[in-house]
């Protein structure tokens, strides 16, 4: 469904993404890793076309979305949903309008119908009776269900979701790893994941995919990434400060 192909992004002198190559299979849950400031956000905004390579191509179901102009890549974009870090709602707006601003924005459905569908979703998300309520009255896992029902508000074929687990006690991310095993599950839709959090990768993930250095140094299942004998890969998972990935970043090309 999704292959990236010698993807590269700088931004000024800074080269973030320096020839990433990575297919998704159509319903597939994939978990991209890596450290803070990697790359793994930049990545996830190429895939959605809100950043085009400097080189490279983003194929969506065969379609290069690099080359194309606004009005197919805005229609390339209902096939996606988004989970973003923050959950990103708009405080003005009480609940169900902010599940429902994709429909709004893209159908010609009316407030009840959207309001209907909106709950429909919430409640698939596990949340009842909160239609009204502004998001400030919301807890941080509550925001981020409440973002993941507007991201499934379209029916979407592919669910992106930008560190899902941050910010998040234990207990409640393990709630919201269940919610994107679920959502995959139910809607049998392809998932594109990027975090840090290797409890929830292990979790959710039919194959990690680790960035490091603006490439994609290894792939695998959650057990063979688990027993890497990669130094990079091993060092990140286990978390440990000592190894061949610095406070100062380590080059890849120079790790053998």
């Amino acid at each position: 469904m999704i292959e990236l192909i010698d993807l590269h992004k700088s931004f000024g002198k800074l080269q973030v993404l320096k020839g990433v190559d990575l297919k998704i299979e159509a319903g597939e849950s994939v978990v991209v890793i890596g450290g803070s400031g990697s790359g793994k956000s930049v990545l996830l905004k190429h895939i959605i076309g809100l950043l085009r390579p400097d080189k490279g191509s983003v194929m969506v179901d065969g379609l290069d979305i690099a080359e194309i102009d606004k009005k197919h890549l805005s229609d390339v974009r209902k096939k996606f949903g988004m989970l973003f870090q923050s959950a990103a709602l708009f405080d003005s707006m009480p609940v169900w309008e902010n599940v429902g601003f994709g429909l709004r924005r893209h159908t010609h459905l009316s407030d009840q119908e959207i309001k209907d569908i909106s709950t429909q979703k919430l409640k698939m998300v596990g949340l009842v009776g909160i239609n009204d309520i502004m998001p400030s009255e919301l807890s941080g896992g509550m925001r981020k269900r409440v973002g993941l029902a507007r991201a499934i508000a379209m029916e979407p074929e592919i669910l992106l979701y930008d560190e899902p687990t941050t910010g998040l006690d234990p207990i409640m991310a393990d709630a919201i790893n269940d919610l994107i095993i679920d959502m995959r599950e139910k809607l049998n839709v392809t998932s594109i994941s990027i975090t840090h959090d290797m409890a929830s990768a292990y979790k959710i993930a039919d194959r990690i995919a680790m960035l490091y250095n603006g490439v994609i140094i290894g792939t695998g299942t959650p057990e063979e990434i688990k027993n890497t004998s990669d130094p990079f890969i091993k060092q990140f998972i286990t978390g440990s400060a000592s190894g061949p990935i610095t406070l100062e970043g380590t080059q890849y090309e120079n790790r053998a």
